[in-house]
């Protein structure tokens, strides 16, 4: 059967900003308004949280709004969230700021990956603190707002919005959603605190920014795409976006990539997942479909790779790979977990136009499995191979025989 993520929150075209001052009545009608209106929507929203703590925690959220902020309301939500459990019901404010500079985490702590040019020279510095505030009081505020049980979720929605002044300020991380300082330690130890001025927008990841980023997972050309290298004998196949793209449908894609199979006899397969967040997990079934089929559907031969960005459909068609292939998963356990909620659909606050995903549907994807999907073959990244443009776990890929 076809499965799809569908999300379908419609942002009305007329959307207050942050500088917009709402009342406290339109806080609290938006409150009720969703605590009418989701255990409506939801499929099972007491699956985690029973009703009466449910509405507890709304009745909380109001006694506390004496003089109400977007940016405070907003991180009660996300608090809200927490409590409910469920990895696919979440909420989309409206953001109009961001820090044009993103980070990663690796084995050696969370790292400057990009930023804008006239910050260019804090790339690969390891980020210690916001504000003046230690990055372990940082993510220990974050874990407020974020689901941490499953570290991968976690990592991947903190490094989504450490650069985000609108959630800095309402977790009072920040007094300001024009600028933040980055507690910042240089590659030779040396430590700074950089001023970065805010920009329009509300995702780091839409703006060009620069990176020394070398990594072919990285390289930008669309939904799908491959390269092979005779040489090594390894076709990659980067998957990164469950969804068909313009002008290119995926079926003509996938002849494509069989005919490279055909024709030259790679000596391995690697699948890359781990940038993929989701959407229709029916995309990939024709691929799925024939390679099982095939001679690289063999041990040592098909090769998976996972991460903490692997979510929804992506997960899903890694689990399908797991269980109906030979494929070896390589890197790190998945942000999703294996039986989920999902299939989102979503309403607007009436005052706030913050969007509500809630799941309609549930996944039982692997009866039994407990938790993310989990790799054959753990790999660890370091920020030293990172410089030098290197992918552990493409390494371990093409040193297999």
């Amino acid at each position: 059967m076809k499965k799809a993520l569908i999300f379908c929150l419609i942002f009305m075209s007329s959307v207050p900003g942050f500088c917009q001052r709402l009342s406290k009545a339109d806080y609290l009608a938006d409150l009720q308004y969703l605590k009418d209106t989701l255990p409506k929507r939801h499929i099972n929203l007491y699956a985690k949280i029973p009703k009466a703590d449910f509405d507890k925690k709304i009745d909380e959220i109001g006694s506390r709004l004496s003089s109400p902020d977007y940016e405070t309301f907003t991180v009660e939500l996300f608090k809200l969230v927490v409590a409910i459990g469920d990895e696919h019901t979440h909420i989309e404010p409206v953001f109009t700021k961001i820090a044009p500079v993103r980070f990663n985490k690796f084995t050696e702590g969370i790292y400057v990956t990009a930023t804008d040019s006239a910050n260019a020279d804090i790339l690969l510095y390891k980020l210690t603190g916001v504000n003046g505030h230690p990055i372990t009081d940082v993510i220990s505020r974050f874990k407020e707002i974020i689901q941490s049980e499953n570290l991968s979720f976690f990592d991947s929605r903190f490094l989504h919005f450490i650069n985000n002044p609108a959630m800095l300020k309402g977790l009072r991380l920040s007094g300001s959603i024009d600028e933040t300082t980055f507690d910042l330690t240089s590659p030779d130890g040396k430590t700074i605190k950089r001023v970065i001025r805010s920009v329009n927008g509300n995702d780091a990841a839409n703006l060009t920014l620069v990176s020394k980023n070398k990594l072919t997972s990285q390289q930008s050309k669309g939904n799908y795409w491959y390269t092979y290298d005779p040489q090594s004998g390894t076709l990659y196949f980067n998957y990164n976006n469950c969804q068909e793209q313009d002008g290119r449908p995926f079926a003509k894609f996938n002849d494509s990539l069989f005919n490279v199979i055909d024709n030259n006899k790679p000596k391995r397969l690697i699948v890359d997942l781990r940038d993929n967040d989701g959407g229709n997990s029916g995309v990939l079934t024709p691929f799925a479909e024939r390679i099982t089929k095939s001679y690289l559907n063999t041990d040592g031969k098909f090769f998976v790779l996972i991460g903490k960005q692997t979510f929804s459909s992506a997960l899903m068609n890694a689990v399908e790979f797991k269980r109906n292939t030979n494929a070896i998963l390589l890197g790190q356990p998945t942000s999703g977990t294996v039986n989920h909620y999902g299939e989102v659909r979503g309403f607007n606050l009436p005052h706030t136009k913050i969007a509500i995903g809630y799941s309609t549907h549930y996944w039982e994807n692997w009866k039994g499995y407990d938790g993310p999907l989990r790799p054959d073959v753990p790999i660890a990244y370091s920020v030293k191979n990172y410089a030098k443009g290197v992918d552990e776990a493409l390494v371990y890929a093409d040193s297999a025989k």
